[in-house]
């Protein structure tokens, strides 16, 4: 199928000045909404934090759900409405706090359970004492090692007899988890259930459900590992683009299509940005694909730009980029079109994580079609010109040996 008149050339090129311009100022914008303002919208994954979802049972707004959080002694609340078609009052509560046990809390409750150095041999016979007490980075679990069958009661006693310190309610905690290495787990009230239990006092029974959704945690330095590792996927596919189209075509093709990509990269990060879009580690999966199809169609228009350079020899570079672009305009239409129809059929009907890795990879192929024409090439011609032309030029040509006369 074509849009276009086959052997129409469009003058792609002699209208590339605008077209870069916004692309340098949209970029700038990008950098600009990152690295000031408003900054990018960190999730859980990356910043660390206590993520509880909710499906609250009447009308609530977000404003007092706010309110009632931070009464309850979070802080840096976020409050986010899931628009679901199964679930009404549905909203993600967010806070940066992962546990309420501090190293000197650690310590109490492992002296309470009789573990560690300088216990009262009165109170902590060696064979009811453990031999292992770990409590879990959230806060939320302690495991516990004993020589010899544990007393579950006397544990349960020791465990809530700290300040501060609740167990989660039901019968089987403290719980054998192991009854051949006397292994025990306790479960204690995480910042999750603390959560749903300010927001129970505050707001009452009948607006707050009795367990959330979901509550997940994470704490800071692991998100910190995955904010590292995310950037460090998205800078060695970079560097690996580059590798294989300088392989795979030309030296001078492969800064073009990293540009072009990197560009893409910034400007769909910036958009995510300037809308308040939560940046998680599905961002960076959608991230990730908007590479790949970036460099998958500045890939289809060199593998042209080198065909034609056989067919078409005496052409100036700039004539065999346009016929090029436009001989490939019409695939770049067929393919991207129906692409981003299936996503924005995504983007209506989705919810939670998979519309905004719908809303990324819309903003993507928009922005990695316009950069395959008027960024990934422009910049090719520019580096043809000013690198490799001059430097051809600049090479000293060797002055023609004039052959002696022969002597007869």
């Amino acid at each position: 199928m074509e849009f276009f008149p086959v052997g129409k050339t469009l003058d792609f090129m002699g209208k590339r000045r605008p077209f870069v311009w916004l692309s340098f100022l949209l970029f700038l914008a990008s950098v600009v909404a990152l690295a000031v303002y408003p900054g990018p919208n960190l999730g859980t994954d990356f910043r660390g934090g206590t993520e509880v979802e909710v499906a609250f049972t009447a009308p609530v707004e977000a404003n007092d759900l706010r309110r009632a959080v931070t009464e309850s002694g979070f802080a840096s609340v976020d409050v986010v409405r899931i628009e679901a078609t199964n679930q009404q009052h549905h909203y993600l509560l967010r806070v940066q706090e992962v546990t309420g046990l501090d190293e000197a809390k650690r310590l109490e409750i492992e002296r309470a359970m009789c573990f560690g150095e300088g216990v009262p041999a009165e109170t902590c016979p060696a064979e009811s004492s453990p031999t292992e007490v770990k409590v879990s980075p959230g806060g939320d679990k302690i495991t516990a090692r004993y020589a010899t069958a544990p007393d579950l009661e006397r544990i349960r006693a020791q465990v809530a007899g700290v300040a501060g310190v609740r167990l989660r309610a039901g019968a089987n905690n403290p719980l054998l988890q192991n009854a051949r290495e006397h292994k025990v787990e306790v479960l204690l009230e995480g910042r999750g259930d603390q959560l749903m239990a300010g927001l129970r006092d505050r707001l009452g029974p009948g607006v707050v459900p009795d367990a959330p959704l979901r509550s997940e945690w994470i704490g800071p330095k692991a998100g910190a590992q995955l904010r590292d590792a995310a950037i460090r996927s998205v800078l060695i596919s970079l560097v690996l683009i580059m590798a294989y189209i300088a392989f795979r075509f030309d030296l001078r093709f492969a800064p073009g299509a990293v540009i072009g990509v990197f560009h893409d990269t910034i400007i769909t990060i910036g958009i995510l940005a300037l809308l308040r879009k939560e940046i998680n580690l599905t961002t960076v999966a959608a991230i990730l694909t908007v590479v790949g199809y970036s460099t998958n169609d500045s890939v289809v228009v060199y593998d042209r730009i080198r065909e034609n350079m056989g067919k078409l020899r005496g052409v100036g570079f700039e004539r065999l980029l346009n016929v090029s672009l436009s001989e490939t305009f019409s695939r770049t239409i067929i393919t991207g079109g129906p692409t981003i129809l299936s996503l924005v059929a995504f983007f209506v009907w989705g919810t939670g994580a998979l519309k905004d890795f719908a809303l990324t990879l819309i903003i993507g192929v928009i922005v990695g079609t316009f950069s395959s024409i008027y960024v990934a090439v422009p910049f090719t011609w520019w580096l043809d010109e000013k690198v490799f032309k001059r430097g051809a030029s600049a090479r000293p040509t060797r002055a023609p040996v004039k052959r002696a006369d022969a002597v007869v």
